[in-house]
């Protein structure tokens, strides 16, 4: 929602956009490939048919959000084709009665007949067989009876009787009971689940709704692994699944089996398939999430640096995979096995060392490539482009002085901020100065040079008007070293903000900026990044000139996803020079309106640069978001000109990939810059048999230059288990990375596929994965259990916050550049961050402790109390949500005024007060910050307020205005599709 506005009506991610209606999905054809064709058996009771058509969203008041105006329904009930998704569960609510809650035929399509419905179970059970039926039933937590050979804990389970699904009762006995109303929770919307009204007068005989506390929370999840975390996790077992994502955990790295710290490799499975059968059969996504330059914390060791002489690093002489703990040395230690093709090499004499008793080198423990999971080699000159040592990088800042840049402060403050920034540019050695130049640019429908050499007394500027035909006008004096040109710099960035002070050209070029960028590169023979500072769609005359191609009614259609797509490619050209020459570009943009972002970003994202959005910029309210991004960009490390190849043992290969970067061949994923946020997700296939004994190995190596100007090698190695039972399987997978390669695969979808149909493929597939463990590892039982894994409880919920997201379910107010600007965001996340985005952090204000954070809540409005504050983060915003009716000491203590009234909507930091609260409070702020690879503007959002909106977006558990189920409803809409799938 948008973090940049106070006006509070804006969609998540910026100011409404006008005329964006909802969208109406129309049954639409195409689809994946075989493996994720929609399934097509017994027909479920939601037929492509009628479209749900939603009211606009008018802009809201400050009342309350009409709670029972019409909404576009969810699409569970009735036959709708627009299956469309909801948000997921969290922990512990405020104690509720135990009055037994009216189950509203809303949810699921329970009156009516059912004709699309497998009619074989007989006749639904009467209220007395039903009571009967829950008296008698066992209500544990404890494994179902194993169903064979090696079948563990089988996870969660829950029954429900009938057909038609109407009556609930729950076998997986620690999640509480049947709950009251909440108080002061709102009524149903029309043909919604009852959520706390008395049951109309003429209701069915008394049904239960499905309690949302009886359903697996992810909160719970959460706290029950650091409860169980509170040892180092060690690496030396192979297979061993790491602590989940949200546990803070202490790691000894044993090299041999698990990445350094797993904090650069996460995997969807910790034990693979032997077969390709019997992953198909599955469909578990098999990969892997790399974050090859990662941030490790304060207190783990950064990988060591390896230097092996001339030879460069020792490598098998077939693959060419990188000497590590899984190669065997044998003929006493003159010759090794390569643990992922089994050739044998020849030990190079200067490399040779005795084995021990045990068949170990007796320096084994002495190299970090022996011993450790992740290490850097020294490249040597054979690693080189052109074979010669690469030059240092440079750093270009190209800055937009058209109207709409001045007129909103922007020029003014990047040019304020770059005279102290350029001290901080990245080092290897914070004692040592930096040894990147940097070099300026200013445009609009022409651009300007800048001469800042040192010997000269003021800078000199040079105007290229011809933007058909790009070049640098001067080589000496354009890139310069800072401690240098340090007065001509000042000098130029207090100069820019004046002269351009009284534009009145609105016009901008967006091509010829980066091709400018790209030739001064050329020019000094370095890689480097450009920082682009732009704010409108580039519309005059030049080479990557666009048009407004904005057209809401596509939205929905079989159209929509042109609009993803690029629409020229020339900037598909000209990635691909920008990555030859190591050349990554950074976009700030500060938009106002459409800009085009599908195609803007097509640099940046070939060239593994970031995106960042401002939109409707305004100084005083956007200035410290910016400057904190801005800060942190040129600060963080980052590698140039580098190339990724991921090698496996033979039996599996790396098939695909997802992220920012670019692929010349199927191999090699080439990046102009990487930088420690990155994150890859590399997608495994079988091509032969795997074995239980040797499991399964991958090496990530990554070639590149440091910021320094030194060519390095950086290994990840990673191993996992093999398993020929389905039960082994599911007994170690990681729902988290799971969520982070669909949600990766799904929004490349969009690109070629109706947003329906990319839905209705993760539904099917989630349904077939669970349904496999249901049919092959469960203890056999009645069809009305849901049975799911216990590593996968919490695969529906998380699912359906993908399925709602903005990117696959857009609301009315959500613009299609707020779309591509997530779908690009989310395809470099590693698995910390999409876990946090799609499942957001609640945490209740009331006791703050110094070290320790609040347990939080599910994102639910039912877990919010009146009289509560709350903090919810999602990654990228952070909203502190005050509730009527706070207690006035809370209100000090956080606001300094006693008066709910009194509180201002539109601040964007705390007031620094003297009392404990608010002082642990700014920290915990701070603190989630300093987390994250984006700043997250502040928004204080009280309640019933306008702005309360766009919190409720983030309630992911809940029904979201633009027709994304709750997770109640989804939850049972998966248990249906099971049921299908296995009958």
């Amino acid at each position: 929602m948008n973090v940049n506005q106070h006006t509070p009506m804006a969609s998540p991610y910026g100011q409404p956009q006008p005329g964006y209606g909802q969208p109406g999905y129309a049954p639409l054809d195409g689809g994946y490939p075989a493996p994720y064709a929609p399934y097509n058996g017994p027909a479920s009771s939601y037929q492509p048919g009628a479209q749900p058509q939603g009211p606009v969203r008018g802009p809201p008041t400050s009342a309350p959000p009409p709670v029972s105006a019409p909404q576009p329904y969810n699409q569970y009930s009735h036959s709708q084709g627009d299956m469309q998704n909801g948000p997921p569960p969290m922990t512990q609510a405020p104690p509720r009665s135990a009055v037994s809650q009216p189950y509203n035929q809303g949810a699921v399509n329970l009156s009516g007949p059912h004709p699309s419905y497998p009619q074989h179970y007989g006749a639904p059970p009467s209220v007395q067989q039903v009571t009967n039926q829950m008296t008698g039933m066992q209500i544990t937590s404890g494994p179902p009876t194993p169903a064979g050979p090696g079948y563990g804990k089988c996870g969660w389970v829950y029954t429900w009787f009938s057909p038609s699904l109407s009556y609930f009762c729950f076998t997986s006995g620690s999640f509480g009971q049947v709950r009251g109303p909440q108080p002061g929770y709102a009524g149903p919307y029309p043909g919604q689940p009852n959520y706390g009204a008395p049951a109309p007068a003429l209701a069915p005989p008394t049904q239960k709704r499905l309690d949302p506390d009886a359903i697996p929370s992810p909160i719970q999840v959460i706290e029950d692994d650091k409860a169980k975390s509170t040892e180092p996790f060690t690496t030396g077992v192979r297979g061993q699944a790491p602590p989940l994502v949200t546990t803070n955990f202490q790691v000894k790295d044993q090299g041999t089996y698990v990445s350094h710290a797993v904090m650069f490799i996460r995997c969807t499975a910790y034990n693979m398939p032997c077969t390709a059968d019997m992953a198909k059969q599955s469909q578990v996504p098999l990969a892997a999430v790399i974050k090859p330059l990662a941030t490790l914390p304060p207190d783990e060791t950064p990988p060591y640096l390896v230097d092996h002489g001339e030879g460069g690093p020792i490598r098998c002489n077939r693959c060419k995979a990188y000497m590590c703990p899984y190669m065997q040395f044998i003929e006493g230690g003159r010759r090794f096995q390569c643990g992922f093709c089994s050739c044998v090499t020849e030990v190079p004499p200067h490399y040779f060392q005795h084995l021990d008793h045990t068949g170990k080198r007796v320096d084994c423990y002495d190299r970090p490539e022996l011993s450790l999971g992740s290490y850097e080699f020294l490249a040597t000159v054979d690693y080189c482009k052109n074979n010669k040592l690469p030059q240092p990088p440079a750093f270009i800042f190209l800055i937009d002085v058209s109207y709409n840049a001045v007129k909103s402060g922007m020029v003014s403050i990047v040019c304020q901020e770059l005279k102290t920034l350029l001290d901080c540019l990245p080092r290897e050695n914070p004692e040592m100065d930096s040894v990147v130049r940097v070099g300026f640019v200013t445009y609009n429908k022409v651009l300007h040079f800048y001469n800042v050499k040192s010997s000269l007394a003021q800078p000199q500027m040079l105007v290229v008007s011809d933007v058909s035909d790009m070049f640098v006008p001067l080589l000496d004096g354009f890139l310069v070293n800072v401690n240098e040109s340090r007065l001509v710099i000042e000098s130029l960035l207090d100069q820019i903000p004046e002269m351009f002070a009284d534009t009145r050209e609105t016009e901008t070029v967006f091509g010829p900026v980066i091709q400018a960028g790209l030739e001064a590169l050329k020019a000094a023979d370095c890689a480097g990044k450009l920082f682009v500072f732009h704010t409108s769609l580039p519309i005059a005359e030049a080479p990557g000139k666009l048009k407004n191609r904005e057209d809401k009614k596509l939205i929905g259609t079989d159209k929509e996803k042109s609009l993803f797509q690029p629409q020229v490619s020339f900037y598909n050209t000209l990635a691909k020079e920008c990555v030859a020459q190591g050349c990554c570009v950074d976009l700030f943009l500060f938009p106002n309106q459409y800009v085009d972002l599908a195609t803007l970003a097509v640099v940046p994202v070939a060239t593994g640069g970031s995106i960042y959005k401002y939109t409707y910029f305004q100084a005083q309210s956007d200035q410290e978001r910016f400057l904190n991004d801005l800060r942190r960009d040129v600060q963080k490390p980052v590698g140039f000109d580098a190339v990724m190849r991921v090698r496996t043992s033979t039996g599996i290969r790396a098939t695909d990939f997802f992220g920012s970067f670019f692929m010349s061949n199927t191999t090699d994923v080439e990046l102009a810059g990487l930088d420690c946020d990155k994150a890859i997700t590399v997608e495994f296939k079988h091509d032969d048999k795997l074995s239980e004994e040797t499991g399964a190995l991958m090496q990530c190596a990554v070639l590149y230059t440091s910021c320094s100007g030194q060519r390095r090698l950086r290994i990840h190695n990673m191993a996992v288990n093999c398993c020929s039972q389905l039960a082994d399987l599911y007994r170690n997978c990681e729902t988290d990375t799971i969520i982070n390669f669909f949600s990766k695969y799904a929004f490349r979808g969009v690109l070629n596929n109706p947003t329906k149909t990319v839905r209705d493929t993760l539904i099917n597939q989630c349904a077939q994965i669970l349904a496999c463990y249901r049919k092959n590892c469960a203890s056999p039982s009645s069809a009305g259990q849901l049975i799911l894994p216990e590593c996968m409880k919490l695969l529906p919920v998380y699912l359906n916050c993908v399925l709602k997201s903005d990117v696959l379910l857009p609301g009315a107010d959500v613009s299609l550049d707020d779309r591509s600007y997530l779908r690009q965001l989310i395809s470099c996340m590693d698995v910390t961050e999409t876990h946090v985005f799609f499942y957001p952090r609640l945490l209740p204000l009331i006791k703050l402790e110094s070290g320790s954070l609040p347990v939080a809540v599910r994102d639910s409005e039912e877990r919010l109390s009146k009289g509560g504050v709350y903090l919810l983060e999602t990654g990228l915003h952070l909203f502190l949500w005050v509730g009527a009716s706070v207690q006035q000491e809370l209100l000090l203590n956080i606001f300094g005024t006693a008066s709910f009234s009194q509180i201002d909507p539109s601040m964007t930091s705390l007031p620094v007060l003297d009392n404990p609260f608010s002082q642990r409070l700014r920290e915990i702020i701070a603190s989630f910050r300093a987390e994250r690879s984006r700043y997250m503007k502040l928004m204080v959002v009280k309640q019933e307020d306008r702005a309360e909106l766009i919190f409720k977006h983030f309630l992911v558990e809940d029904k979201s205005v633009s027709g994304g189920a709750s997770y109640v409803d989804f939850l049972c809409h998966m248990h249906k599709e099971i049921r299908q799938l296995l009958s």
